[in-house]
Formats: structure tokens, sequence, C-alpha cells
């Protein structure tokens, strides 16, 4: 059972990326594709559609679930960016963003 689990364990660690490397994927994700109509977790086009916690939640967008769809499907004015974003993009994006909208945006 043991070498079972440990070949399992050693698997998922050289087909899923790092913590690290996820979150800088995410980052960088967000800088190339959507930094430029959501500076800093703000939206130029529409004021009310930030990617702030509580306008997040009250679109329902309160998960990076629910982040990813969007960043791959788009929603009202705003394009999918399936495409853009590459495979696994939509999660890595997501997750970051989740991240920076539960420390209010502020770095660190």
């Amino acid at each position: 059972m043991i070498p079972l689990l440990s070949s399992v364990l050693l698997a998922l660690m050289l087909f899923l990326p790092s913590t690290a490397l996820a979150v800088e994927t995410g980052a960088s994700l967000f800088q190339n594709n959507c930094a430029s109509c959501h500076p800093n977790g703000e939206n130029i086009i529409r004021r009310g559609r930030t990617l702030k916690m509580k306008a997040l939640t009250k679109r329902g967008l309160d998960s990076s679930e629910a982040i990813a769809q969007v960043a791959r499907e788009g929603i009202g004015q705003m394009s999918g960016y399936a495409d853009a974003l590459g495979e696994d993009g939509d999660v890595f994006v997501a997750e970051w963003v989740w991240q920076q909208a539960q420390k209010a945006w502020t770095q660190g």
C-alpha cells in the first residue's frame, strides 16, 4: 500500500505545478491579458464590475472556479480569454485574482 501511495504522490508532484510557479504564472497571465482593463483589481470599462471582493461576491463570483469560468468564457461585455490564456491559464489567473481579492489587492 505504501509504495502505491508514494507512486501517486510522486506522480502528482511531477505533473502539478508548484504553488510558487502557479502564483507566478497567474500573476504573469493577469499582467499580460487582464491588467489593461483591470489595473489593481479595478475596471476601467465599467466601474462597478471590479475584481474586488465585494463586487465579486455581489455577482456570485465568490470562488476561483467561478472566476476561471469568466476568464475562459467571458461575461457581459467581456469576451472570453481561453485562447489567450492557454491550457489551464484560466485556472492560474483565477486563483491569483481570488488571492488578490482576499488581500484587498494589496501587495505582499
